[in-house]
């Protein structure tokens, strides 16, 4: 097994290797997405020359994520899409985002302008492999940069899957507020687990709305603005945007795993829930840039602590 706190430059097929069977609490990660970009590492993925091959190679990746984790593991996979024959991604931050350093040659698949839907292919090649689709959470961004299309609608979001390897697994029940007027609404015909069972002319006691206290069963569409990042890594998810898949999916104590390190989030975000984290980046550039935020990130942490 392989020490924790760590992001190791190699290729993450091969790091995994290196990690016991069931070993690992939870991974969150953002693969790179297919036909957008040359990240300047030989054998890199994403630059197939159809989402065929890169769809089969990614699930191969997440064949040896599902031997690590734990049988009870959680993961979550964020993932956008392609237009064919455009080079160009969907949601994007911005247009400098997606300029190639050496543009793959894509083989025509699909007319030109068509959605290659590379999220549903990899979620249902991720059920054909036997993994356990929770949920579809759409990242909504509402400060999505404006798209020069005219004959399209722009778009403003991403998908994150959580998938599990059983049906039985940890996950820690997340909440969001309830408005006081729904509140007030359902003050009457709500039973004791808050579901929608009327009782005519029966106030609710207090607390019987659910979770009250606590508020609803958070929701799968997620708003969260894009954050730039001063550093060199230009597709960087925000930490509001994985902190609630962490604190749902990983044991205090855990490991989460990112074979897809990047700029480092996964990792500042797992530190800071008391978690540990162990990451795979074949960038050395990138390497650098996240061991450097983690450790001043908690090293100011550490000084508001005191």
């Amino acid at each position: 097994m392989l020490p924790i706190n760590k992001i190791y430059n190699m290729d993450c097929l091969e790091g995994m290797k290196l990690l016991d069977d069931n070993s690992i609490d939870c991974c969150v990660t953002s693969p790179p997405y297919w036909n957008l970009r040359d990240y300047g590492t030989e054998g890199q993925l994403g630059l197939e020359a159809n989402f065929n091959d890169y769809i089969s190679r990614l699930c191969d990746i997440f064949d040896e994520v599902k031997r690590v984790l734990k049988p009870d593991g959680t993961c979550f996979v964020n993932l956008a899409d392609t237009y064919s024959g455009s080079g160009k991604g969907v949601g994007s931050k911005s247009k400098e985002s997606w300029k190639f350093d050496i543009k793959p040659k894509e083989e025509k698949l699909l007319p030109n302008k068509c959605l290659c839907c590379i999220p549903d292919r990899f979620k249902i090649e991720m059920i054909n492999r036997r993994w356990i689709c929770r949920n579809e959470i759409i990242w909504h961004k509402p400060n999505a940069m404006p798209d020069s299309a005219t004959d399209r609608f722009t778009v403003d979001y991403e998908k994150i899957f959580f998938f599990t390897k059983q049906s039985k697994y940890y996950f820690e029940q997340q909440f969001e507020p309830i408005a006081e007027s729904t509140i007030k609404r359902n003050e009457y015909g709500w039973n004791g687990n808050g579901q929608g069972v009327y009782a005519v002319g029966r106030k609710r006691q207090p607390g019987s709305f659910g979770n009250i206290e606590k508020g609803r069963n958070k929701r799968a569409t997620w708003s969260i603005n894009t954050k730039p990042f001063k550093e060199a890594h230009f597709a960087t998810f925000p930490p509001e945007l994985i902190e609630p898949c962490i604190l749902a999916g990983c044991r205090e104590g855990g490991i989460v795993l990112d074979p897809f390190m990047g700029s480092g989030t996964t990792g500042l975000v797992a530190k800071e829930q008391n978690k540990n984290y162990i990451g795979f980046e074949m960038n050395s550039k990138y390497c650098d840039i996240a061991n450097k935020r983690i450790s001043e990130h908690h090293e100011q942490l550490k000084i508001v602590g005191d």
